[in-house]
């Protein structure tokens, strides 16, 4: 068993902290709000979250990163804009032989850099692991079965975090192909903005399963160019996270996508949500990337336009549907 410390009190941060626990590793939860520790260490749940959720008592709650010192293997469950700035007041806390995963999905604002690379650059000296998937917090927080995928340029590491997190519940594989698992994990949040998008229009099933096929090839698209292995579009962290996200009432990016579908402007729809919609969040990155190699992205740039061009749902499909005649299997993909 191992000294987990969970850093981000958030649902998904609350859910792997609940999982790790279930499978007796001893477990600290960590959150820079004093606040939130206190009332988590009083209340045992997290109300907003996952209501109805009992914590533990034996899950400790702290605001402070010492207990990093002795933990073997540390959990970043912060959302993206706070990675690299935890990270950097994580370096002068973590122990000596601990273990990184990030679970945040998503890409650097202003550098469009991926999370493993941001963490290394601030903390070179440690392994770090993405672990990305299916995965909705309300679920693992439950114990229903989920699986997912683990990623590092320390392929020891990854096998390592595989083997302290797989359980019964929780199924763990292991990827080698850490860019194409983390550029999944964040441009897929883009296509199920377009998806919930859709669902507000009030366009049918046709519609949506072509959006989402069509957005998973554009991603793919990218992520060959860029030197991933096509094949990680058709696992977990490509097809298996966008079919969840881009379905499930439980995405915040889905959510968004109906209210936009249904009128509500792009701010208004994220003040609704409550949380950060990612998919808007990577939209910046994800057109500089198809720029930079060349890559055609229609989708993502319809949902571009809509957010922050105001175009109009009804104008997006339109776009969408009278582009020119085009190939399924583009050059490179026939074989």
């Amino acid at each position: 068993m191992a000294k987990v410390m969970v850093l981000g009190a958030g649902g998904f941060g609350i859910s792997l902290a609940l999982m790790c626990h279930r499978y007796g590793h001893e477990v600290t939860v960590w959150s820079h709000r004093e606040e939130e520790v206190i009332r988590l260490r009083e209340e045992r749940e997290q109300k907003k979250l996952l209501p109805g959720v009992k914590i533990p008592q034996e899950i400790v709650f702290t605001a402070t990163l010492e207990p990093a010192k002795h933990s073997d293997l540390i959990i970043m469950a912060v959302p993206s804009f706070a990675v690299r700035q935890t990270a950097h007041r994580l370096k002068e806390h973590i122990g000596t032989n601990s273990i990184i995963v990030c679970v945040a999905k998503g890409l650097e604002a202003d550098t469009f850099l991926d999370f493993s690379t941001v963490i290394s650059q601030e903390i070179p000296d440690h392994p770090n692991v993405v672990l990305s998937g299916p995965s909705h917090a309300e679920e693992v927080s439950r114990g229903e079965a989920t699986t997912v995928t683990v990623a590092s340029k320390d392929r020891a590491a990854a096998h390592q975090v595989q083997d302290w997190l797989m359980n019964p519940d929780f199924r763990v594989y292991v990827n080698d192909d850490l860019v194409g698992v983390e550029l999944g994990g964040a441009l897929k949040n883009i296509i199920a903005v377009a998806a919930g998008i859709a669902d507000g229009v009030g366009l049918g099933d046709n519609a949506k399963a072509a959006l989402m096929t069509r957005g998973i090839t554009e991603i793919a698209r990218l992520g060959v160019a860029m030197g991933c292995n096509v094949h990680t579009f058709a696992g977990l962290a490509g097809i298996g996270d966008l079919i969840v996200t881009a379905t499930s009432m439980h995405s915040r990016n889905n959510r968004a996508g109906i209210l936009i579908g249904k009128g509500e402007t792009p701010e208004n729809a994220v003040k609704e949500v409550g949380m950060v919609v990612e998919g808007m969040n990577a939209l910046p990155a994800a057109l500089e990337l198809a720029e930079r190699y060349q890559v055609e992205m229609p989708i993502v740039q319809t949902v571009n336009a809509i957010v922050n061009k105001g175009m109009s749902a009804a104008e997006a499909v339109k776009s969408l549907m009278e582009r020119g005649l085009k190939n399924e299997l583009p050059q490179g993909y026939e074989k």
